[in-house]
């Protein structure tokens, strides 16, 4: 399947670069110049929460008539950037090359100001169950992508302003983040400084990168906190290897690319740290993964007892997930199958590809972070994890 897959990722490319990598995204509602416009709506938290679920649920993309612009999301840009910088890795064109520092300094001018480090939030106001996020609020889990892609890009193009920039962010993780902590001492980081949430593939990330700061500095407490944070999230592993999301009533749910999230956050802090102690969790949550999120003919399931609906980013984490542990190879005939129902049933033929799948009626709108960013990383994921030199050049 190469070649099926890199004119699918050719297709996409051209569309995300004629884009200028800006776009939609799902949670964007809040943007809405109309909603901004009607104050009584503006400050009710349930009227922002129905306006955002609203635009997202609608298999109608009503935000041209919403007035709703589209934009760079700085995670969205990093995603982007990583897979760049993987292109480069394998085939150092110049075209990478300035789309790399292209990126890499965009994404550095979307920065949020004001905390102890470098640090990244949403382009849009968002309204959550459990919080509220303005915009460009920084949280752990935009500024662990963000700042992994600009240490990628500092060691691709060795750029030693971007990983500057990247190193300071373990200091947003350690500063700003509350804490909640339990009985061993061991504790979960929060979503954002705004909040107080253990949402547990958020804190993972915040550990991830004090792991991978660590490697690069050997600042101990960089590796000693990052393993509390480990601790708490692998204790509340379930029996059958599965992860809620977090810990809130609300936050029961077990789905596919959180759970990617957990799984190559464990491995990564192994790898990054040395410590081998969490491999029994990292194991028995993979099994799990593999197990309840992939149908036998390759349709990437959401959650963990339904099929339905598809989300495009349940595939690209399969991706990335078989990749960042390093077990593409072994899982290579699964990865194939499910990249292939992907392109056949999710990619327009404007080369994006679809949010969801859904039984019934399906949203084929296009959201360039939650989608293209995360399909472009995929494909780069997939292509680093095999001998793709020729494929590549085929771009």
């Amino acid at each position: 399947m190469p070649l099926s897959s890199v004119r699918s990722f050719s297709s996409l490319k051209v569309f995300c670069e004629n884009k200028e990598f800006a776009g939609w995204d799902p949670y964007d509602g809040l943007n809405s110049r109309l909603f901004q416009s009607l104050p009584g709506l503006r400050q009710s938290r349930w009227a922002r929460l129905a306006w955002i679920q609203f635009f997202k649920l609608s298999p109608v993309n009503l935000r041209r008539i919403a007035f709703v612009p589209e934009e760079h999301n700085a995670k969205g840009l990093a995603l982007f950037l990583t897979g760049y910088c993987y292109l480069y890795k394998t085939e150092p064109k110049d075209e990478y090359r300035e789309k790399i520092v292209f990126l890499a300094d965009k994404i550095i001018g979307l920065a949020s100001g004001g905390y102890a480090g470098a640090c990244w939030g949403y382009n849009f106001d968002w309204q959550a169950r459990a919080f509220f996020q303005p915009r460009h609020t920084p949280t752990v889990v935009a500024t662990s992508f963000v700042a992994d892609a600009l240490l990628t890009a500092g060691d691709t193009l060795k750029e030693s302003r971007w990983q500057d920039t990247a190193l300071s962010s373990a200091r947003f993780v350690l500063n700003d983040l509350n804490r909640t902590y339990d009985e061993k001492g061991n504790f979960s980081f929060s979503y954002s400084p705004l909040d107080k949430t253990q949402v547990f593939n958020a804190s993972l990330l915040g550990a991830r990168l004090l792991a991978r700061v660590y490697s690069y500095t050997g600042e101990t407490l960089l590796r000693d906190e990052a393993r509390k944070a480990v601790q708490y999230a692998s204790d509340r592993q379930q029996p059958d290897g599965a992860w809620a999301y977090g810990t809130l009533p609300y936050h029961a749910w077990v789905d596919n690319f959180h759970t990617g999230f957990n799984l190559e956050c464990i491995y990564q802090y192994q790898q990054f740290t040395g410590d081998a102690s969490f491999q029994p969790f990292l194991e028995k949550g993979f099994s799990y993964y593999l197990q309840h999120f992939f149908t036998d003919g390759g349709i990437p399931k959401y959650y963990n007892n339904k099929t339905f609906p598809v989300d495009i980013h349940s595939p690209a984490q399969l991706m990335a997930t078989l990749y960042k542990m390093n077990r593409m190879a072994e899982h290579q005939e699964l990865a194939d199958k499910v990249l292939d129902w992907t392109i056949r049933k999710m990619q327009a033929p404007q080369g994006y590809f679809f949010y969801q799948k859904r039984r019934l009626m399906s949203s084929r709108i296009n959201y360039m972070r939650w989608a293209q960013a995360w399909m472009f990383y995929a494909f780069c994921c997939y292509f680093a994890s095999s001998n793709s030199k020729k494929w590549i050049n085929e771009l």
